[in-house]
């Protein structure tokens, strides 16, 4: 006999019937005691909001549409990308350059036609998130920055709805129910963001396609039982999975009682640094254009072009002249010794934001007239050199 962890009780009302149609469409559920006619009503009465249509929102949205969610939200202002479909299962190659919210609703419009898409192709920030998020019963989060993730939360706790949280990155993933009124939120278990530079994001450094299946599927499941009230929900624990090792494990989360309550939002870009006070200052004045660089070289100027990638990153596409030295090898110390005195020194990384950090370690250790190139190998293989892949 199970007795559940947190005791919750089914989110939404059920709907006043279902069709013909849709009993033979949903017939798999109906025969399960635990869901039934009941739990299939509240499914269809439901209105779920996924932020984000890319790696977790993808599994979400398709499987949630299966199990016959009446009304699915999507966030989503960025286009499908040839990178994406690694892991981003809702699009197709034929969808690349495509809105992914678009591209998104006519792939569930495909799987359920019952199902309601409702589209919000914007940015999610502090002006609308209130607005967009009092339209639904449920939110579930497959966003990868943290500027995003606490965003989210805080507007959950301020409007009193659960939400579903997932996290990936390269071989591991996390997942956790988050409802204020009934448990912990997300500063209960992160009070604070990491560091800027210190957790690198998967366009950094990666993530294993199927992994997004795995972490996804689980949100999805959790949205269910959140939904029609069954099973134990992971309100109150994280759950963490290592697909190397193929281990599941979970963690007690608690409610922080010294937690300082949650009254507004806030500047979120700020509290996260997502670029530190100390590399926005080595920056200003220290930031030279890809056309910039080209020109350097045009003119056989002499200076150092490091790349502070990873060696992985550096086999995919590399600036030519470029000598690798990654970032943590500089900001330790390392790799001081390794940089010229004679020189200039010119620091890049794929869009900017490691190099300004560097930049900053560099100057302070005495090398004032290094810069770095904003934007990147991204830039210089999409306005200089247009045959470099980009990743």
């Amino acid at each position: 006999m199970r007795s559940a962890l947190v005791s919750l009780p089914p989110l939404v009302e059920p709907a006043a019937d279902l069709s013909i149609d849709e009993v033979r469409r949903y017939s798999r559920h109906l025969i399960i005691p635990d869901v039934g006619m009941d739990g299939q009503k509240r499914l269809k009465n439901a209105k779920v909001l996924a932020v984000g249509a890319g790696g977790l929102g993808s599994p979400v949205l398709m499987y949630l549409a299966a199990a016959g969610v009446g009304t699915l939200g999507i966030v989503e202002f960025d286009v499908v990308d040839e990178s994406n479909l690694q892991r981003q299962i809702i699009h197709g190659r034929s969808d690349v350059g495509r809105s992914k919210a678009e591209s998104a609703r006519d792939s569930i419009t495909e799987i359920n036609p019952f199902v309601d898409v409702r589209l919000h192709e914007t940015r999610l920030d502090s002006d609308n998130v209130m607005e967009i998020f009092g339209q639904y019963d449920l939110i579930v989060d497959g966003t990868d920055n943290f500027a995003t993730r606490y965003l989210v939360n805080d507007a959950c706790v301020l409007l009193g709805k659960p939400y579903v949280w997932g996290s990936i990155y390269r071989f591991d993933g996390q997942v956790s129910v988050f409802w204020d009124e009934h448990g912990p939120n997300y500063r209960d278990l992160y009070p604070v963001p990491p560091p800027p530079g210190m957790v690198p994001s998967c366009a950094e450094g990666g993530v294993l396609g199927v992994l997004c299946a795995t972490i996804g599927a689980i949100q999805a499941t959790e949205a269910v039982k959140l939904i029609t009230g069954i099973g134990e929900t992971l309100l109150g624990r994280l759950m963490v999975y290592d697909a190397l090792e193929m281990t599941f494990r979970t963690i007690k989360v608690r409610k922080d009682p010294e937690a300082e309550p949650i009254t507004g939002l806030i500047d979120y870009e700020t509290f996260c640094g997502v670029v530190s006070d100390e590399a926005q200052q080595a920056a200003a004045g220290s930031t030279i254009t890809v056309d910039e660089l080209k020109d350097m070289m045009d003119a056989g100027k002499d200076f150092e072009l490091i790349d502070v990638r990873e060696p992985n990153e550096y086999e995919i596409v590399s600036i030519p002249g470029a000598k690798l030295i990654p970032k943590d090898e500089i900001l330790s110390g390392r790799a001081l010794a390794q940089l010229p005195q004679d020189r200039p020194i010119v620091l890049h990384c794929k869009t900017g934001v490691r190099s300004a950090e560097v930049l900053a370690a560099v100057k302070n250790a005495g090398f004032s007239d290094a810069v770095h190139v904003q934007g990147g190998v991204t830039a210089w293989a999409t306005r200089i050199d247009k045959a470099l892949p980009t990743y």
